[in-house]
């Protein structure tokens, strides 16, 4: 196995994993220190939960990506975080209870196969439909950010359509490199604050209640399945990988539940950071991108063991160099997503609606627009099959 990851290993996959990591944290990263504090954790409670999600997100992207051959991007949820972050009166044993009958839902629901009959009956051209919609914004940020830094954007957008030309496996890692550079020179790189720091496991005995389990169990649940894990497989499935689905989901449950007595509150498949991995810019061979998410996992190792070293690492870029270079690195997938979602004509007017209000970002019951979108997608479906019979 270490020859063929050797053989297979590229600059463009490394990058694109490193890339995954950068967007994913400095985009939510600070929603696992709200979430913490706001359950009452202490400094190093909070740094063992940076820990836990870290080693969590490194084992199962590796892990997956290796069995598989796929690149299995893994994640914690944004959504999830979010919810930890309005709960209130849980206490900090009881919010680890119910990460840890979170984690065991999804055990159950992915290695029982009741996931994967769901997504079966999803058609590709809404699936696709669906990921466009999640990564448009990320591509309208990319060129919105140019109003605000046009001095450090622009040079990053000409370095990316310049290396698409020479070196197109490179064009992320041209851009990534010109907006280093630019931002030095300009000052906007606060490297003062990044010094060497370990964090360290602390183990936090969980407890159990009604209350508990009802108002933060039960929702985090529903909300890392429909707004992480279904976009998740529907990014790969629209990707034309097809790992089973099962095992994968299973996993991540698992994962949280082992991992939860130290705060990974919810370990799941990424949705918006999958597509950078799963995308041309890792590689151009389909069958040798698994080593971006398997370079991502490194990545996030390094964020589980050196938590505030890498935080202090990330925030030193400006928010507009991310921002570019996110939405540079999915410009591909996102044309893919939509060149697949109007592919059929009889499908076409359901993949436009799940398009149009996944992008439109509507949140409703705390569950994110990706589960509206194939609602919505899937109720016009229905509609135009019922009518056409």
């Amino acid at each position: 196995m270490p020859v063929r990851l050797y053989r297979d290993a590229s600059l463009s996959a490394v990058m694109a994993g490193f890339v995954t990591v950068l967007v994913g944290f400095t985009a939510s990263g600070i929603l696992i220190f709200q979430a913490a504090q706001a359950l009452g954790a202490t400094a190093a409670q909070t740094a063992s939960w940076l820990w836990a999600l870290g080693v969590g997100m490194a084992v199962t992207s590796i892990g997956l990506s290796l069995r598989y051959r796929t690149p299995i991007g893994t994640a914690w949820s944004s959504a999830g975080a979010a919810l930890l972050i309005s709960s209130q009166g849980v206490t900090l044993p009881e919010a680890i209870g119910a990460f840890m009958v979170s984690g065991l839902l999804i055990l159950l629901v992915g290695f029982t196969g009741i996931f994967e009959r769901l997504m079966n009956r999803i058609p590709l051209s809404m699936a696709s439909a669906m990921l466009a919609g999640i990564l448009l914004q990320f591509g309208i940020n990319a060129f919105a950010a140019m109003s605000h830094r046009f001095e450090l954007v622009f040079p990053m957008f000409a370095a990316y359509l310049l290396m698409r030309r020479w070196k197109p496996r490179y064009a992320v890692i041209g851009a990534l490199a010109a907006g280093t550079a630019l931002a030095g020179a300009q000052g906007l790189l606060h490297l003062g604050s990044v010094h060497l720091e370990l964090a360290r496991p602390v183990f936090m005995m969980p407890e159990f209640s009604w209350h508990a389990l009802v108002g933060v169990a039960v929702p985090l649940f529903a909300v890392t399945m429909a707004s992480q894990n279904l976009p998740g497989v529907a990014a790969i499935r629209a990707t034309g990988f097809n790992p089973p689905v099962s095992p994968v989901v299973g996993w991540t449950g698992a994962a949280t539940l082992l991992l939860a007595p130290f705060g990974a509150f919810a370990i799941n498949l990424a949705a918006v950071t999958a597509a950078i991995v799963l995308g041309r810019e890792a590689h151009h061979e389909l069958p040798r991108r698994y080593v971006a998410a398997v370079s991502a996992g490194f990545f996030y190792l390094l964020i589980g063991i050196f938590g505030a070293t890498v935080s202090a690492l990330f925030a030193a870029f400006p928010k507009e160099l991310v921002l570019a270079l996110a939405g540079l690195a999915l410009l591909g997938t996102i044309g893919n997503g939509l060149a697949t979602a109007l592919e059929r004509e009889s499908e076409r007017e359901p993949a436009l609606i799940t398009f149009l209000v996944t992008a439109s970002g509507v949140s409703l019951a705390g569950i994110g627009s990706a589960f509206w979108g194939l609602l919505a997608g899937g109720l016009a479906l229905v509609v135009s099959r019922w009518r056409s019979e």
